[in-house]
């Protein structure tokens, strides 16, 4: 299966091709300008150095959030597009997971966060089954402070253990794990290249059944839009 990976969830983001389980190529650039402004010169750059066209590929995986709104919109209308025009599926993957399956830490539960901005993360909690993470209710964006009160009371009323922590910006956790209940508990460094992740997950959905096409793609924001926070229902 020959599958492009797409992750425009952050400036830093990152295109790869995979051919099954053997990463082809990958490319990640850092600067001033937005990701989602240069994805499309540094695909034709890969495409060109893999000697590969669009049509080629069995399947198109891409980041669905959380993060950038701007980022997510260019990396999933260029998703849909490829997929409605070349008739191929897509895997939406979580930008979470991608950083979760990082963790080698062992325990059952995993907790990626990325950074949100703002003061805020985005977080979640996942638990380890036999072939996959499966995610312990909804992703969420919050202060750190926020995030952690809420997986201490997760593991104090609702399930046993506790969790590794991993990010691509461990050092955002230090500070807050120290006031907490967790001090002790590993934190792991991820890499903030996510799209070979976003490849090996969109394939192992693909090869459950689990992919959609471009008309039902959807992001996954997480947070509300500034016109959503600012919104007022008018008077009556």
């Amino acid at each position: 299966m020959l599958v492009l990976a797409v992750d425009t969830s952050s400036a830093s983001g990152s295109l790869a091709v995979l051919r099954d389980d053997q990463l082809l190529g990958v490319i990640c650039t850092t600067g001033e300008e937005n990701y989602s402004s240069r994805m499309f010169r540094q695909l034709e750059i890969l495409l060109g150095e893999l000697r590969l066209e669009l049509p080629a590929f069995d399947l198109y995986a891409v980041a669905a959030g959380p993060g950038s709104f701007t980022g997510l919109r260019v990396g999933l209308a260029a998703v849909k597009g490829w997929a409605e025009v070349h008739a191929k599926p897509i895997a939406a993957v979580s930008a979470l997971e991608a950083v979760a399956v990082q963790s080698s830490a062992p325990g059952k539960w995993v907790a990626p966060v990325l950074d949100a901005r703002r003061g805020q993360i985005f977080g979640a909690l996942y638990e380890r089954g036999a072939h996959a993470l499966r995610r312990h209710q909804d992703e969420r964006v919050e202060k750190l402070s926020e995030f952690l009160a809420w997986l201490s009371a997760e593991f104090r009323e609702n399930i046993e253990g506790g969790p590794a922590f991993i990010s691509p910006a461990p050092s955002l956790l230090y500070f807050e794990l120290e006031k907490s209940g967790f001090a002790n508990n590993p934190v792991g460094q991820a890499s903030p290249v996510l799209a070979p992740l976003i490849g090996q997950l969109g394939r192992e959905r693909a090869r459950r059944g689990e992919t959609v096409d471009a008309l039902h793609l959807d992001a996954n924001y997480v947070r509300c839009t500034d016109a959503e926070l600012n919104f007022k229902t008018p008077a009556q």
